[in-house]
Order: C-alpha cells, then structure tokens, then sequence
C-alpha cells in the first residue's frame, strides 16, 4: 500500500502523468508547498484512473465499468475481450479480472493516502487551500472503496455483516484484515460526506471531483443503502435540482465522447491523441462498429425494442446483412464514436435525476413528485413521450427501465440495480449466451485474489470459503 511521487507535465489544458520519481528527489516540501504541486500529484493520480493498467480488459476505470455492464440483458459481447465477464464466469481467485479489480482500487486508494497525510500536514497550504485539496482526495477515495464494496461482496442491504475488503487510511505496507460492510459503508459515508461539505464547485476538468461530482457518488452510495431521503438530498445537489438546466438532448448524438461538448457529464476519463489508453477505451473500441476497433459489441433486439422511433437516445443500427432476428449480430449502437481522443463519461446528470425519481417514488407522499421529474427527463429525450400513470411497483419498474435506456453501456447499471435491489437478470431476445443470474447471485461478486491472500498474513484462504 505505498505510494510514489508523481510529476506532471501540462499539455494542451491537461495534466498527465509522466514517469513516476524516487520520492528521495521529489520532497514533501516541494509537492505540498503549493497547490500547484499538490495539484501536479493529484493529476498524476488522476492519470493513473484513464492510462492502460494491465490488460486490454483490465485498463482503467471504463474497463471495471464495461465489465458490469456485459453481464447484462441489454448488451451482447462477441467471443472478444470481456467475454468471459459476458459469460458471467470470470471470479476465481487467480483470473486477471479479479486481481485487476482488487489492485487497481487499492494502488489508487494507496496514492491518496498519501495525498490526504501530505495535504494534512502542511505548514505551507491554507485552510481553504486544505479544503479544496483534500475535498477532491476524499471524494475520490470514497468513490474508489465503494467500488470495492460492489465488487467483493453481497449488497449492503443483503446482510452487512459480511467481510468486505480492508480499510486503509495511512501509508502502510503490513496487510490489514478484512472489513465488514457495515464498516466500509460508514468509512465511504465519512469520505464523502466530508468531501461534499469542504469540497468547491472548481476544478480543472471533468476528470477531478468536485462538491457535485462527490454528492453524486454520495446518492449512489444512499441508493444502495436504500436511504431515500439522502439519495434524494445528494442527487438535487449534484445535478442542481433544475431539469431543465441539467439535461441537454442535442448532444447526446454527437458521439457521446467529448465531456467538454455535454454539460451532462459530472464525471469523466478524459483521452487526447497523444495520451490515451488507445485500444484499452471502454466502451468505445468495443462498440463502435464504424471505425476501425474491436467489433465486439451489439446490443440485444428486446432492448432495442424499448425506444420509441422519436427517442434521441435511439441509435440502434439493423444490419443490412444479418437479417435473422435469432442472430446476436443484428444491432449495433452509434452512441459512442470511437478514436483515440475519446473521452469516457463516468456520471452524467440524468443518472442523478433518475436516482432522485426513484427516491420520490419510494417515499410515502412523494409520488407525484416522482411522476414529474421523471416525464421531465422522458419529454427532454422523446417530444412524443406521454406522462406515466404508474403507480407503486410499476413506478419503480418503469424508473428503473429508464435507467438502463438513457446509461446503456456506460457504467452497467443494469448490474448495479440488480445487485442492490437483490433481483436476478434474466437474458431474453438473441442473446449469444443465455446464463442468467439469480437473485443474490454469488456470480454477482468477485472471489478475493489468491495474491492477495498469499501476501496478506491477516487474510487466509477461509476468506472465499462459500463464496
């Protein structure tokens, strides 16, 4: 868990990491003297989030998010890259996706420690210098162990008491035991809500967290925990509790790539040219069909069959030479345009309004509430749309649809819902593979690494024992 010293260079309005330096080179004084400097290693932290980590499928933080998502219904994977998360078997404790989604957390969260003690101990920086500084730090590393939580363990709401990943807060290299979900959710809920209450509104780019983006990772933690009135509370913050200024539709045809070009986006993995995770990028190398990629993506015809033709997120494509419905080739998306420059959206506002609806439409009183906010982002999507009458369980249901119409592909929210709402995904239409997941499912998690065992004298192999 030790962190190392990074410096950046500054290229066309973007900090990117460049080779790490012997910390014996680079002084505490030096990086946190100035936010410049704390800002130079918080970039270089930043970089290591978008770069290419090990693999093709286990390159950064778009290729967690990708993993859920072909776990679902709504997207079909070719036999490519990801294939083995498509086929719902990819959790032992040696594969390279469960030693990727464990050591990439961990190297970031590592790195951050070292920043928050840096930050802390500075005789140079001011206290709102701090604030700001350590507002992103906390943010980003709640957002990091809520990461963990998902994807090592059952749901909080399934039963809390189970072990989770361990907590570090200092720099460390001695192995600590593993948590439980009750204490990893109270050690992201301080992280976040601290972040929220000292972070500021600035930031260099889409990339670093700021007070909305860090109040977004707030709802969803709320969310999973079934807290209503926070998840309410946090998701208003972070898309400004005003519809009409949070959604743009005009932009959500123009490649859904440049997080500067759509003011949706509250989180992002920016790319450009010279400084990108190339054929790493997911979703983009895998999904887009009209540039040279991958191939490896298409999305299931009962999907498709969910929009309306006047939905501005319907940019489904029929192949003009499969025709056979039974083929899991028959439809792609042009949601996502591909190059080397294409940035990665991580959270957009709609997700913050949809989570809001749902809140409303769980809370006794409110579910009128919950009808208008959610035909509002339904009219600003489809001229056509027609308010809802649903009420109850069909409510919540059609929420959740639209979650998965307006997030397809982006951050497997399809997985995410099923996972805290303790229901199963079941594949229809022309799935490749039909194996499907059962609610409370163990394939729902990930094994702990027989890495991190071995390494570990306070975990032992008894950990993945039922798992």
């Amino acid at each position: 868990m030790t962190g190392l010293v990074f410096t950046t260079t500054i290229s066309c309005g973007n900090d990117f990491l460049d080779e790490p330096k012997p910390t014996d080179q680079v002084t505490d004084a030096t990086i946190y003297g100035s936010v410049e400097g704390a800002t130079a290693y918080m970039a270089g932290i930043v970089r290591r989030t978008r770069g290419q980590y090990t693999n093709v499928d286990t390159g950064n933080l778009g290729s967690m998010f990708f993993a859920r998502t072909v776990k679902g219904n709504d997207i079909i994977q070719a036999s490519s890259w990801f294939r083995f998360d498509y086929d719902n078997d990819n959790r032992e404790p040696t594969y390279r996706r469960t030693v990727f989604t464990w050591q990439f957390p961990y190297d970031i969260i590592g790195k951050l420690n070292v920043f928050i003690k840096g930050v802390n101990n500075s005789t140079s920086l001011s206290a709102a210098d701090k604030d700001y500084l350590l507002g992103q730090a906390y943010a980003f590393r709640g957002f990091m162990y809520f990461q963990l939580s998902m994807e090592f363990q059952h749901t909080y709401t399934y039963d809390k008491t189970l072990p989770a990943p361990p907590i570090y807060t200092d720099i460390t290299t001695e192995g600590k035991p593993m948590s439980t979900q009750e204490e990893m959710y109270k050690f992201i809920l301080s992280d976040l809500t601290t972040a929220v209450n000292i972070a500021s509104s600035a930031r260099i780019d889409k990339s670093y967290f700021n007070k909305e983006s860090a109040a977004a990772v707030l709802a969803q933690v709320h969310q999973v925990m079934g807290n209503w009135a926070d998840a309410s509370k946090y998701a208003k913050i972070a898309y400004g509790n005003n519809v009409a200024t949070a959604l743009d539709a005009t932009a959500y045809r123009n490649g859904f790539n440049d997080m500067n070009a759509n003011k949706e986006w509250l989180l992002a993995s920016p790319q450009s040219e010279d400084q990108s995770a190339y054929y790493w990028t997911a979703p983009f190398a895998f999904i887009d069909h009209t540039t040279t990629s991958y191939y490896a993506t298409y999305i299931n015809a009962d999907f498709v069959s969910k929009f309306s033709n006047t939905d501005v997120r319907n940019l489904f494509v029929a192949s003009s030479t499969i025709t056979n419905p039974a083929d899991f080739r028959r439809y792609t998306t042009s949601k996502f345009k591909f190059n080397f420059g294409s940035d990665v959206p991580l959270i957009r506002t709609a997700e913050m309004i949809l989570i809001d609806a749902e809140a409303l439409a769980r809370t006794p009183g409110k579910e009128a509430e919950a009808h208008d906010l959610l035909y509002a982002l339904q009219k600003n999507r489809d001229a056509n749309a027609v308010k809802s009458t649903n009420t109850g369980a069909a409510l919540i249901d059609e929420i959740l649809l639209e979650r998965r119409k307006e997030l397809y592909a982006e951050n497997g929210v399809e997985w995410f819902d099923a996972k805290r709402l303790r229901k199963g995904i079941t594949r229809t239409g022309n799935h490749r593979i039909f194996k499907n997941l059962s609610a409370d499912d163990k394939r729902f998690f990930l094994k702990v690494p027989q890495s991190e065992i071995d390494a570990n004298e306070s975990i032992d192999d008894t950990v993945n024992k039922d798992r």
